[in-house]
């Protein structure tokens, strides 16, 4: 057996006969275990935050979306879709069109965007788990707008004898006095036969409406869209997908999935969740000084084996490979047991929700393997540092003395 692991794993379970010496020891592995405990709860919260803001985004975009890479629209030919549906691994596609408008309704007004969609949008986005009431229905008289636009504009669904209004400004050049005020915007009434809770911006932002009655209000004609939605099959590679719709709409359109729709989204999360880690592993170090002075307080307590060993043949390295051996043993295990008892938290937190941001909503967590792993290598990267500034106390003059 190796000689410095054997020494080490000995004094790890020992007790000294200094009572002082023994605390220290206990509070060290003490602080170890909560402080990696700590760290794995907290990147579990963030991981089940991460989750659960994007799963906002997942419910409202596709898979894949293609953007104009100028101005607000493009173009596609009946050639262009009989290619698409072609394509292998594509399961579906969805037209759609998108501008600002004015929406009115019995006084009240609201700045928004109206979303004219084809009859493929339900198949490619899950409508379903969006819609908070009524049914989506979309025709040339009804429409599905967000919950935060109903209650803004105080408006119901089905409320036939006081629809809503949608004013679009007409495209074209001119001046109020050439063209008066009448003849700048069209209107369209509307019927809400739906309505669809998101989150509170994307809530208070769309209106959906048919595209064909869209494209009519925006007088654009039948090939003009500002995007088209796309649904990859289960088995698709995405790459391969993309390489084949770029080849078809050419580049006069961008491909985004759903990380680069939400970019900004993306990357805050990320930084938050990189900002806890360095704040809470700063802590670690700190706590990890108690792993220093514990070590040369056993060095001390232990002066007399060492000197003992020595005399036996053993050489300085090999005494410093004992201490330093034995502080990656504490802080291996200590960190160990801080990711099991933070495990038992997270799953607790998971099956019943004991903590609760709202009386209905559990506070999101989720238990990642890369996580354990992350603390893991924290705890035993800083376990090694701190070991071998507390070892290196091991010298001839210490022993001689």
């Amino acid at each position: 057996m190796n000689f410095p692991l054997y020494i080490a794993k000995r004094y790890v379970r020992s007790k000294s006969t200094q009572n002082a010496v023994n605390i220290i020891n206990f509070i060290t592995f003490l602080v170890i275990v909560i402080g990696s405990a700590a760290l794995f709860i907290v990147l579990s919260g963030f991981a089940g935050l991460k989750t659960f803001s994007l799963s906002f985004t997942n419910s409202f975009d596709p898979e894949l979306k293609a953007q104009p890479a100028f101005g607000k629209f493009f173009s596609i030919t009946p050639d262009q879709e009989n290619r698409l549906a072609k394509i292998n691994g594509l399961a579906h596609y969805a037209k759609e069109i998108e501008e600002k408008v004015y929406l009115e309704h019995k006084g009240k007004n609201h700045i928004a965007y109206i979303k004219g969609i084809d009859s493929n949008y339900t198949k490619v986005v899950n409508t379903d788990s969006i819609l908070y009431l009524g049914d989506w229905t979309i025709n040339d008289q009804q429409v599905v707008s967000g919950i935060g636009i109903a209650n803004i504009l105080s408006v119901t669904i089905n409320q036939f004898r006081s629809p809503m209004q949608i004013y679009a400004f007409k495209p074209g050049k001119g001046s109020l006095s050439q063209q008066g005020v009448s003849s700048l915007y069209n209107r369209l009434p509307v019927i809400i036969g739906g309505v669809y809770a998101v989150e509170a911006d994307l809530d208070n932002k769309y209106v959906f409406a048919d595209l064909s009655l869209t494209q009519a209000l925006l007088e654009k004609t039948e090939n003009d869209i500002s995007g088209i939605n796309f649904k990859l099959k289960n088995d698709a590679d995405e790459q391969a997908v993309r390489s084949e719709i770029e080849a078809v709409l050419g580049d006069s359109v961008i491909l985004k999935n759903r990380q680069e729709l939400n970019s900004t989204l993306y990357k805050m999360l990320n930084t938050e969740n990189m900002a806890t880690y360095l704040i809470f592993t700063l802590v670690l170090i700190i706590a990890l000084f108690n792993v220093v002075g514990a070590i040369i307080m056993m060095i001390l307590d232990k002066q007399q084996n060492s000197k003992t060993l020595y005399s036996l043949g053993t050489t300085i390295k090999e005494l410093r490979n004992i201490y330093f051996v034995q502080g990656i043993l504490v802080t291996g295990f200590g960190g160990l047991i801080g990711v099991l008892l933070g495990s038992l938290l997270v799953w607790s937190q998971i099956f019943f929700g004991w903590l609760r941001i709202t009386p209905s909503l559990a506070y999101p967590v989720e238990f990642q393997l890369i996580n354990v792993l992350i603390v893991l290598a924290t705890i035993l990267v800083l376990g090694v540092i701190a070991s071998k500034i507390a070892s290196s106390r091991i010298n001839k003059k210490l022993i001689a003395a």
